[in-house]
């Protein structure tokens, strides 16, 4: 069942490069009494989500932090040394963006947002959505349901509702 407005994350553990290499994260260390936007999308280096999705919320990065927002994470279903590079990439580090890896689709489907497409290698990968999560508790959910489209969950329209 996909996650709802009002609903509590769920805890996960996802992954990120660190000084020695990989480093687990629990999600509740990072949203416990915090106010988080959340967006996740179907893959590292795919086309709307390089063009289009990360550089939205490049782009609304500050405005969202200057209405509050502790952090910006952005989760794919990619492995911590991809996500890594693809921080370096898209300078979304340097943007003020947190690159996590839900490596094992975890946190993907336990808020129902997993899909597959084995004719593109895409298994167990995560639709396309943003959130806004207050305390762990989902405050804003907004989701694209159609493929290559990246409008409901831009930046710009998660920065509108905050």
């Amino acid at each position: 069942m996909t996650i709802s407005i009002g609903a509590s994350l769920p805890e996960a553990t996802l992954s990120k490069m660190g000084a020695e290499g990989p480093e687990t994260v629990s999600l509740s260390s990072l949203t416990s009494g915090r106010k988080v936007v959340l967006f996740g999308l179907p893959g590292a280096f795919t086309g709307t989500c390089s063009t289009a999705h990360v550089p939205s919320f490049m782009r609304s990065a500050e405005a969202l932090k200057a209405k509050g927002v502790d952090d910006i994470i952005c989760v794919a279903v990619n492995d911590p040394f991809v996500m890594a590079a693809w921080e370096k990439d898209t300078g979304a580090g340097a943007a003020g963006i947190t690159m996590l890896a839900d490596a094992s689709s975890e946190l993907t489907k336990a808020i129902g947002m997993d899909f597959s497409v084995p004719p593109i290698g895409f298994q167990d990968r995560s639709k396309r959505y943003a959130l806004l999560a207050e305390d762990g508790k989902v405050k804003v959910l907004n989701l694209d349901e159609e493929a290559g489209v990246c409008n409901l969950s831009s930046g710009e329209t998660m920065l509108e509702a905050v």
